[in-house]
């Protein structure tokens, strides 16, 4: 066990929430957070409530009518500051979510920098809110500035719990936005971290809360609020339609990244040690516990064996272990329900006729661990609307195209899709006619800070990243000059 990392991780774990700057202690009491390797608590977060939310809210509200008319360099700067500071407190940061949340320590660190990455390039952004110059017809001047929309509730998942907090904050900050932040309950560690370098860095305090407590009545008081001008929420769908009906009342912008149930389709002509490598980059990640991960597998017939065949021989030999361990590629699932869920999968696909090519069962380690698993088989069906959200990839083989473009989009979902093929002609075709937001050809990676990431469908709305991130938190204010 790597203990110089943990105890990184230790000295940055704050036991408290975060109420425009003021923490808001647990006292060993409130919500206990575990190490999902051990079970054993590392810490408790304060369990709070609607009056603690009101006062988040009042606090987002007084500072947005400074902070959203402060000079956009400046706020670029801040964001840059911030970003370095975050830079500079890696290995902490990497080794505290890796604590909460169970990612392999060196997963956790690419992490940090991943969701570092949003912050710099919306630096960037803050720069360039141009807005236009036209001439009417009616003979006026009409000029057009994108101004921040207001203060903003953020709700953020469990399983990046670095990069989904960035990923909202770095355009908020960037057009003048304030923010409340609701991180997962799981999870909470990382966020109140992460706020405390922001301060750090010149973040009036006013400007961000980070309240932590039951999800439901927190998550009320937000869409109820009419000061609350928008809000951005990433887990699944079930939840997040509940959130877009409680916001319709005050008619607040939304933005929702659901669930997935990611298709990847090989072809025959692929690569496919290309593809079975790139599965395993995209499955793997976070021990499967990802919204774009690969959830169903479709490969041409003819060569579906001999993929399987090959995807199994490299997953047996992934490392299993808890976060700090070396070599460990993959850790346990975030709670017990998790580890039941993917043996709920298993034992679908071998009641459908499938075989387990490796793995199937809950790992030797016990706990929440389970081996890595690859089955051939089955009916596909329970893949294309449910998400295993575990170390579980399931293969089926197809025989036309016209049959795995059937298959991929027979789902709700549509968040991201992979395509692998050495046909140019193909992988445009198919690419633009699979339902999904994102489509990674002959990659099993698809996200960054420059390109554009959410879904269709049930998958949710809006985009997060990219020159459009920031576009979900401005209006667009029009001023008609009637030039004499």
């Amino acid at each position: 066990m790597n203990h110089t990392a943990r105890d990184a991780g230790l000295k940055l774990l704050r036991q408290h929430a975060l109420i425009a700057g003021k923490a808001i202690p647990a006292n060993g009491g409130g919500i206990a957070v575990d190490d999902p390797a051990t079970g054993d608590v590392i810490g408790h977060v304060p369990d709070l409530g609607a009056a603690e939310t009101e006062q988040a809210i009042a606090a987002a509200s007084e500072t947005f009518k400074t902070w959203s008319r402060s000079d956009p360099h400046a706020r670029a700067a801040f964001l840059r500051k911030w970003a370095a500071l975050i830079d500079d407190n890696l290995e902490g940061l990497g080794a505290l979510m890796a604590l909460e949340n169970g990612k392999p320590f060196e997963e956790a660190k690419g992490e940090v920098t991943y969701a570092n990455g949003f912050l710099k390039w919306f630096a960037g952004q803050a720069e360039r809110l141009i807005g236009e110059t036209q001439d009417s017809p009616l003979g006026h001047l009409i000029l057009t500035y994108r101004e921040a929309v207001g203060p903003c509730a953020l709700i953020t998942p469990w399983n990046f719990p670095a990069a989904m907090l960035t990923r909202k904050l770095g355009p908020a900050f960037a057009a003048g936005c304030t923010a409340v932040v609701k991180p997962a309950s799981q999870t909470p560690f990382t966020a109140i971290a992460l706020a405390e370098l922001a301060y750090e860095a010149g973040l009036p305090k006013g400007a961000l809360s980070i309240v932590t407590g039951d999800a439901a009545t927190i998550g009320k008081v937000l869409t109820d609020s009419p000061d609350i001008r928008k809000l951005s929420f990433t887990g699944s769908t079930g939840v997040g339609r509940k959130l877009a009906e409680q916001c319709a009342g005050t008619l607040k912008r939304v933005s929702m990244e659901l669930g997935g149930a990611a298709p990847l389709i090989v072809f025959a002509d692929a690569d496919l040690d290309l593809a079975v490598a790139e599965t395993i980059k995209g499955k793997f990640r976070n021990s499967g516990q990802t919204c774009v991960c690969p959830n169903r597998v479709y490969v041409e017939r003819s060569v579906a064996e001999t993929y399987a065949e090959k995807l199994a021989a490299e997953v047996a030999k992934i490392v299993v272990g808890p976060a700090f361990d070396d070599g460990v590629k993959v850790g346990p699932l975030i709670e017990d329900k998790a580890i039941d869920k993917v043996e709920k999968h298993v034992a679908a696909i071998k009641a459908d006729g499938g075989r387990v090519l490796t793995g199937g069962s809950r790992h030797d380690l016990g706990g929440r661990f389970f081996q890595p698993t690859v089955t051939l088989g089955g009916d596909d069906a329970l893949f294309r609307e449910e998400e295993t959200f575990g170390p579980m990839i399931p293969v089926f083989a197809f025989d036309t195209e016209d049959e795995a473009l059937e298959k991929a989009n027979a789902s709700d979902y549509g968040l991201a899709s992979y395509l692998f093929t050495r046909d140019l002609d193909r992988a445009m075709r198919f690419s633009r006619r699979i339902e999904a937001g994102m489509c990674g050809v002959n990659t099993g990676l698809i996200s960054t800070a420059v390109a554009p990431f959410g879904g269709v469908k049930q998958s949710g709305y809006g985009r997060e990243g990219s020159i459009h991130g920031i576009d979900e938190y401005v209006d667009v204010k029009t001023v008609t000059l009637a030039l004499k």
